[in-house]
């Protein structure tokens, strides 16, 4: 799934929403210089983030098509998965990495980041949960599970998404204290909402994980269905966001 977010970058980078930015004003100003790795990349939407803030960005990226349409938004930004990625003796400022974190090895990825860090270089990893309104998720939950019956996500969950989310940055912060060379890790969250119309929502929906991969009449039948449940609404709703990060403080030598 991590590589097939790929298949329409246009897309993905036109509807995946924005970082807060007191979030990267937070990282910038908590870093002690301005070079920053993004690891992740994806189409460049936090890298640019930080490039408006004054930062030179390197971003890493395992899916080619993702790290070239970067390219293209002026981003420079390489193809390769971080673990294996060679630094060849860059040294950053700050490690951050949006929305992307869960497909690296918590503590290796850790391990690395600390490699790549100077003393007091700072490791950020965020990224947003949200739930839609209960009509928009109730009728995503119904053409979902009859169009695709075995997948597991139709099974009732057991947390909630913010409660899902805050477990995974735990873990990575968890990560961060088994590579060692940080301080102790810290936990960030930002409030903020964000408006979508039926058809912002419904260019949306194509770029997460759950449809990456459904076939196309598949997903034109989940559109509709959803689509029409926003029409319900009115033609449109306000979505809460939470943003969270996992961060902490490259503290001392590694090897």
């Amino acid at each position: 799934m991590a590589e097939s977010f790929g298949v329409d970058p246009a897309r993905y980078d036109r509807a995946r929403p924005r970082y807060p930015d007191a979030l990267v004003q937070r990282i910038v100003s908590a870093s002690p210089g301005r070079d920053v790795l993004d690891v992740g990349c994806g189409t460049g939407i936090g890298a640019r983030q930080f490039q408006a803030a004054g930062c030179a960005v390197l971003g890493v990226d395992p899916d080619a098509r993702m790290a070239e349409f970067a390219r293209g938004t002026g981003v420079e930004a390489e193809v390769a998965k971080f673990e294996t990625w060679e630094p060849a003796g860059r040294v950053f400022d700050a490690v951050v990495a949006g929305q992307s974190w869960h497909w690296v090895d918590p503590v290796a990825g850790a391990a690395k980041a600390a490699r790549v860090l100077r003393p007091g270089g700072r490791l950020a990893v965020f990224g947003h949960v949200f739930a839609a309104p209960p009509e928009v998720q109730a009728a995503f939950a119904e053409v979902y599970r009859r169009l695709v019956p075995d997948s597991p996500l139709n099974s009732a969950p057991s947390r909630t998404p913010l409660e899902t989310y805050q477990a995974m940055f735990a873990h990575a912060a968890d990560g961060f204290r088994e590579a060692g060379g940080f301080g102790e890790p810290e936990q960030w969250r930002f409030d903020w909402e964000q408006s979508y119309t039926r058809d912002e929502w419904l260019d949306h929906l194509p770029t997460t994980g759950v449809l990456t991969r459904l076939p196309p009449d598949r997903l034109a039948e989940v559109l509709h269905v959803v689509g029409a449940a926003i029409d319900g609404l009115g033609g449109g709703f306000t979505l809460p966001y939470t943003t969270l990060a996992a961060t902490a403080v490259r503290s001392s030598a590694v090897g």
